[in-house]
This record gives C-alpha cells, sequence and structure tokens, in this order.
C-alpha cells in the first residue's frame, strides 16, 4: 500500500469548537487519518489544570464531522474502562462513521491522572496481561461470537456485541514493549503504532514485529505499520525549538526529541523519508494545541503532496 499521512490530535487547551473547526479542515484538505489520545489531563502534565476533553465523547463528534479520513485512537488505555463498555462505545462510533474506525489499544502509561481520578492503574506487567485478555475478547467479539471469560481481570457471561462493528473493525496496538507489547502485535493486530521513536529504533522495533508475526504463522504484511512524530515545525531557530521541547517535557524531553519533525515545512521530507524505509505505512503528526495553521497547512497542502508522490 501507498504511505499514508494523518494528524493526532491532542484534545486539549482548545474549544470543542476549535477541535472540530480543525479536524473538519483536516479531513477536507486530505489527511488520510485522523486521531485523538485517551487520557483525562494534559499532556506534558501541568497536573490536570488545563482543558482536556474524553475520548469517547470526543470521537462520537469526530465521526459525525467527518466522511472521509480513518478515525482512531492512538491509544485507548485498556485499563481505564471495563472491555465490554468499551467496545459498545466503539462500535456505536464506527456506526456513526459509516465504517471507518479503528480501534486502537493498549496498556497506557499516564500514571498521574489515574491516580487524581481512582481508575485501576495496576503494574505493567499486570495492566499487559490485562491487555492480552482484552485484545482475546475483542477478537471473539468482532467475528460476531458471545464470550463467557471469568479471571482475575474479566467477568463476562454470554455477553454478545449487538449490532457489530458496520464493518470490519481493525484493531490497533500501540507501544514499543519488544517481549509483550509486541507479541500480541504481531499474534492479533491489525496494526500497530509507536510514538516519538527515532527512525533506527523504529527500524529494530519493526525487525522484533516481523519476528512475532512469524512466531504467530502470520505474515509481516498483516499488520500495519505507523509512526506518530512530534509536530514542532517552527520558523523559530533550532535552539528555540529545543528550548520550548525541555520546558514543556522535563526529563522526557529527550525521550520525544527522537520522534520530532523539526524546522521548516520544506525540511520534512528528509526527516521522514527515514520511518518510510523503515517500514511506516502511515506517518501521523501529533499536534498539541494551539497549532500553528499556517504551518499546518504548509504540511497537508505542499510537504504531503511531495511525500505521496515521492513514496507511492
Amino acid at each position: 500500500m501507498s504511505v499514508q499521512f494523518g494528524v493526532h490530535v491532542g484534545p486539549q487547551k482548545a474549544s470543542m469548537q476549535e477541535l472540530r473547526a480543525l479536524w473538519r479542515w483536516l479531513d477536507g484538505a486530505g489527511a488520510d487519518w485522523i486521531s485523538v489520545w485517551d487520557h483525562l489531563y494534559e499532556a506534558p502534565s501541568e497536573g490536570g489544570t488545563q482543558p482536556h476533553y474524553e475520548a469517547v465523547a470526543t470521537l462520537g463528534a469526530l465521526a459525525a464531522d467527518t466522511s472521509n479520513a480513518r478515525l482512531g485512537c492512538l491509544v485507548f488505555c485498556g485499563s481505564y474502562r471495563n472491555i465490554g463498555l468499551l467496545a459498545k462505545s466503539v462500535v456505536t462510533i464506527d456506526h456513526v462513521a459509516g465504517g471507518r474506525f479503528e480501534f486502537g489499544i493498549g496498556s497506557g502509561w499516564y500514571e498521574e491522572e489515574a491516580g487524581a481520578f481512582g481508575l485501576p492503574f495496576p503494574s505493567q506487567s499486570e495492566r499487559l496481561t490485562i491487555l492480552d485478555e482484552q485484545l482475546d475478547v475483542l477478537r471473539s467479539w468482532f467475528r460476531g461470537e458471545r464470550v463467557t471469560r471469568h479471571t482475575d481481570h474479566l467477568d463476562l457471561s454470554d455477553a454478545g456485541l449487538v449490532p457489530g462493528p458496520a464493518g470490519r473493525l481493525p484493531i490497533w496496538v500501540g507501544g514499543v514493549g519488544r517481549k509483550r507489547t509486541l507479541r500480541m502485535a504481531g499474534a492479533v493486530a491489525d496494526g500497530w503504532n509507536a510514538a516519538y521513536v527515532s527512525p533506527a529504533e523504529y527500524r529494530e522495533l519493526n525487525g522484533v514485529l516481523d519476528d512475532w508475526c512469524a512466531a504467530a504463522g502470520r505474515e509481516p504484511g498483516d499488520v500495519e505499520r505507523s509512526v506518530n512524530l512530534m509536530f514542532n515545525l517552527s520558523m523559530a531557530e533550532p535552539d528555540a525549538v529545543r528550548s520550548s521541547t525541555e520546558e514543556q517535557w522535563g526529563d522526557r524531553a529527550d525521550r520525544v526529541r527522537d520522534g520530532a519533525l523539526t524546522g521548516r515545512p520544506e525540511q520534512v521530507i528528509e526527516q521522514v523519508r527515514p520511518y518510510v524505509q523503515a517500514g511506516a505505512q502511515l506517518v501521523n503528526i501529533a499536534i498539541r494545541p494551539p497549532w500553528n495553521q499556517d504551518l499546518l497547512k504548509a504540511y497537508l497542502t505542499e510537504v504531503v503532496p511531495a511525500m505521496r508522490n515521492e513514496f507511492s
């Protein structure tokens, strides 16, 4: 498949009217994919002091407001919601979207917000166990099966998902854990997403995922590969951009900087090319409001067409 280009929007620090205007424009400007993240606090954290919208409700509006782009959440935190309630919510969104929705799920990372709202946030190992069980159940539901499952984390008794998805509802797994997350992605996922990693790390992770696909008796092409890159384009000098990143992210700045697009719009293709060469089939820019509309317009209307031409 040709490389696609999407936008991952943080539903924070903006009004709902501004967000709706943004994704309507994105949908009309040719974005292949539009997604939001699943948080209750702003990211990076400011202690829950900034406006931030809940993902499921936000996605309902996104589905109703658009008609062209693939839609998703990269990714829902598996431990935040009852999996049956989440599955029903996602199928409802898929029907609103006319079958364009794609379901992303992961183990989560934002312990601060979970603690603030009293949400369960067990150890990383246990969250991955929960995710593994949830993926098995989701696959069964999306095949039209009823599910009975009683474990430490699930309590389902002849649970049916009616109606089912509007079409085929792809499941995405998000994360970079080589031993468990990528194993799950290789075994059952339709797509895999990594966020803010360098091209070299992305290439390595893709190779690990290929191996897990083979171990599960699947072809590497059975799992679509995507990457989220921070949208740090600016007409400012590089030092100013670096200072801003460090101010926002603190001790996580080095981690996210490795997966950021920086500089001017005309410099983007050289930064995206190594991700495509490393196997990325969907390249998403991650926007944290407020955004620079002129730079975003230049990216979507000038840079993306040039990349489509080069990477087709």
